[in-house]
């Protein structure tokens, strides 16, 4: 998904086949004057105001796990002990806009924010970035420094810290999203006309250094939804996104073996399209080998008919027919034992009612609790223009409809530290 720099919102983008007539350059420049837009489709060729309501549900699941490093077994992501560990999570995405710090600071405290997300049982925090927020001539934009002063003078990657940190103590593992080279757009490819491949490579070097003693800090999301140019397999070193993820996870390894890395999906496999990031079936015959065994997890991202009305959303059998596409798609490796899989971003506005997006998603809730899939739900902010957020435009009232459905399937968090 694609969020724009600007605090607003903004309807859906024509489907990716028209906006080629139109041009991707034009496409983005004119998307920059607005904010919450969604970008994560493709044509299918074949077709306070808070709510404690989840506290019980978290309770009841098991899937905090321990503390230390998180390797994978099979299918499973599991902790230093062995034990399974099941991340239950949501996005907060800011640092890969202009504002260079997550959206909302304009409304209230950093940490009230994290304290809200924390009680409504969300165990693991993805949070996006843009590779210019480390720049020297980035400057943080949106805050309101009375309802945060202890950000006043900090460059982005110092509210960074504060940010992962401030999780990271009240018991939300953290997993760091490329999402974009700069504040203007998402790329196709982890290198652009604005970033390097080299570049790519060292920033996650650097934050997989800077974080290397939080062990709440769980690992990369190496590049969001690789598309367009991006292959899988086929070895040519500009496009071969399971070429690069494997050069870019053994760099990161060589200085932090305990992440996990995180690599999404393409949007195509052969000549059929599927969502931005969300096809995996190239790792049927080319999976992602590290150096360092067990820690690659498979990501995909998935969305409903509010982002686009894809042919299955009509199908007479919906949403019967929705675990079939999933399982083709993404979800055989779970199932099929090859590795873990994290649905990195998923959500819709509607989760309540007859309409087909809100049937869609809690088709998905379901089969993801009944697979014991890991998620990190699209997102936190209400600035999402097609999918809106589990807080409300306020900024501060929880939407208890969407915490109804993702209630039903929590797991715990960590232990919160001394004075969380």
């Amino acid at each position: 998904m694609d969020q724009n720099n600007a605090p607003t919102t903004e309807t859906k983008r024509a489907p990716r086949s028209q906006r080629l007539r139109f041009g991707i350059a034009a496409a983005v420049v004119a998307a920059a004057a607005v904010g919450g837009t969604v970008t994560a489709f493709a044509v299918n060729n074949n077709s306070d105001g808070q709510s404690a309501t989840t506290t019980t549900s978290a309770a009841k699941a098991s899937g905090a796990g321990a503390e230390g490093p998180l390797s994978t077994k099979k299918s499973d992501i599991v902790d230093a002990d062995g034990k399974k560990v099941v991340l239950t999570g949501v996005n907060w995405f800011g640092f890969e806009t202009g504002t260079y710090a997550p959206h909302g600071l304009w409304t209230r405290s950093w940490e009230s924010m994290l304290d809200q997300m924390a009680k409504q049982g969300f165990n693991t925090m993805r949070l996006p970035y843009a590779n210019d927020m480390f720049k020297s001539s980035a400057k943080p934009d949106g805050i309101d420094y009375h309802k945060n002063p202890d950000l006043k003078g900090l460059t982005p990657q110092q509210i960074m810290d504060k940010i992962v940190k401030g999780a990271t103590d009240r018991g939300i593992r953290v997993i760091l999203d490329q999402h974009r080279p700069d504040q203007y757009g998402q790329s196709e490819l982890w290198h652009s006309q604005s970033l390097s491949e080299k570049q790519w490579m060292d920033d996650w070097v650097k934050l997989a250094k800077r974080y290397k003693n939080n062990d709440r800090v769980i690992g990369a999301d190496l590049h969001n939804e690789p598309r367009g140019q991006a292959t899988w397999g086929d070895g040519n070193p500009k496009t071969d996104w399971q070429l690069a993820a494997t050069k870019a996870g053994n760099a990161i390894h060589k200085v932090n073996k305990n992440w996990l890395i995180f690599v999404e999906g393409t949007d195509r496999h052969k000549n059929e399209q599927f969502w931005w990031g969300g096809d995996l079936q190239g790792v049927k015959k080319h999976p992602v080998k590290l150096n360092e065994p067990n820690k690659v997890v498979y990501s995909a991202h998935d969305y409903g008919p509010g982002v686009y009305n894809q042919n299955w959303f009509m199908a007479k059998d919906f949403p019967k027919n929705m675990p079939a596409i999933w399982e083709k798609h993404w979800a055989y490796i779970k199932k099929q034992n090859i590795a873990p899989l994290l649905l990195g971003e998923f959500g819709g506005k509607k989760t309540a009612g007859k309409s087909s997006e809100a049937v869609w998603q809690n088709a998905l809730m379901d089969y993801l609790k009944k697979h014991q899939i890991s998620y990190t739900y699209w997102t936190w902010n209400p600035d999402s223009g097609d999918t809106g957020g589990v807080l409300k435009n306020d900024w501060k009232t929880i939407d208890k409809n969407k915490m109804k459905m993702l209630a039903k399937y929590q797991t715990p968090l960590l232990e919160a530290k001394k004075g969380k």
